[in-house]
């Protein structure tokens, strides 16, 4: 059986944070990468250059770069060029902050996934914070990987933000996927082996992100499909002003607790089918700015 193809768009993420991540799905087994960066106006070059040289080093060309408005369809766009580049067979899906933890090899997980017809997996996010809540940067020369800097673990995604934390980690080439790969319409994950998608967006520098994509979706420079996006952003931005700049790692419903890369927390199975199973979009009087 052959490795699955890894199919992603890279945004503007440190060059430390693309290294560590090539080399997680590497030990997975992953053996071919189909990448695509995009970057918006305000990425410098310098910044680019690097993460290029980054693949370079990895020994990985990417399918290729582009720049411009950052809208809500793009990363969809580009994810589905790639697809078609990549051909038959299994596809595998991770943003650059997502490293994915399966509960066996990844081979074992899609022969599973073929032996009960299933045309997709599953995973869900694990939130990952550092041990105080503050948005600290990642920096490998410090001598602390990426569990290290960031070592809880906890339901950020849809206790606080009302995101959606399903997602799609593999799929057979020709089974559409929704947006930010949420989804795969008319087909259900095995939600009794669920990957954990541990999630490291919440580094220094996302509010600047966040406050970026609020404006430039709010006045129309970035088109959105949908407020959904704007408004988790919104969400988080009004938790961490309410909590001096950090995210209230001691709040129970979040559920922070020390999680690892080397090792699935023993509650994942029923917690995460808990959750999968029960997920629902917030209804429209719950909606941001009302962020604890």
């Amino acid at each position: 059986m052959l490795t699955p193809t890894l199919i992603a768009v890279i945004g503007p993420v440190e060059p430390a944070l693309l290294t560590a991540w090539i080399g997680h799905y590497r030990r997975l087994g992953v053996e071919r990468f189909l990448l695509a960066f995009h970057f918006a106006e305000h990425v410098p070059n310098v910044l680019r250059h690097e993460l290029q040289a980054v693949c370079r080093r990895s020994g990985i060309t990417p399918s290729g770069t582009s720049g411009g408005p950052w809208h809500e369809h793009t990363n969809t766009r580009i994810r589905d060029t790639l697809r078609q580049q990549a051909g038959r067979g299994w596809h595998l899906f991770a943003d650059a902050d997502e490293f994915q933890q399966y509960p066996a090899p990844l081979l074992d997980v899609i022969a599973q996934a073929e032996r009960t017809r299933r045309q997709v997996v599953g995973g869900l996010l694990l939130d990952r914070v550092a041990a105080n809540g503050h948005l600290t940067a990642f920096n490998p020369t410090s001598g602390l990987n990426l569990d290290g800097t960031y070592p809880l673990g906890g339901h950020l995604t849809h206790r606080l933000l009302h995101g959606d934390p399903r997602k799609i980690v593999l799929a057979r080439h020709d089974i559409p996927l929704a947006s930010g790969n949420h989804r795969a319409p008319g087909h259900r994950p095995d939600p009794d082996r669920l990957c954990a998608v541990h999630h490291f967006k919440w580094r220094a520098g996302v509010l600047d992100d966040l406050r970026r994509r609020v404006h430039h979706f709010s006045t129309g420079l970035w088109r959105e499909q949908s407020p959904a996006v704007r408004e988790e952003a919104g969400r988080f931005l009004t938790h961490v002003d309410r909590h001096q700049g950090r995210v209230n790692v001691s709040d129970p419903r979040l559920a922070f607790r020390r999680v690892s890369l080397d090792r699935m927390p023993h509650s994942w199975p029923a917690e995460a089918r808990a959750v999968h199973t029960t997920w629902q979009p917030p209804a429209p009087s719950s909606r941001w700015p009302g962020g604890q």
